[in-house]
């Protein structure tokens, strides 16, 4: 199953409208991207691990990670879709880039 970021944000805004805060939903989301950091520190060699399966454990940090950044948008009541789009037009065109998101999703309909 695939989901988007407006279906993820409208989840998490009916799950923590008036339930927790931005201020606590981005300590949580700092945790996170220590336990990304973690995982890439075992996956270079600079940390000791007795894990095996690093890649899994990455992908599940990283998760984490856009549920706290998603969430503090919803609590915000942010449209991530079209900021992300808008933002990534202005950097196709400040970085001279062929495709903008837009266009790429465009052309992959």
């Amino acid at each position: 199953m695939k989901i988007s970021i407006d279906d993820l944000q409208a989840y998490l805004t009916a799950h923590y409208s008036g339930r927790t805060t931005e201020q606590s939903m981005f300590m949580k989301l700092v945790e996170e991207i220590g336990e990304v950091a973690e995982v890439l520190n075992k996956r270079a060699g600079r940390k000791a691990t007795n894990e095996t399966d690093l890649q899994e454990q990455l992908g599940t940090e990283l998760a984490d990670m856009i549920h706290y950044i998603v969430a503090i948008a919803a609590l915000n009541d942010i449209d991530l879709s079209r900021i992300i789009l808008e933002k990534d037009k202005k950097a196709a065109v400040k970085y001279n880039h062929t495709m903008n998101l837009e266009q790429f999703l465009t052309n992959k309909e």
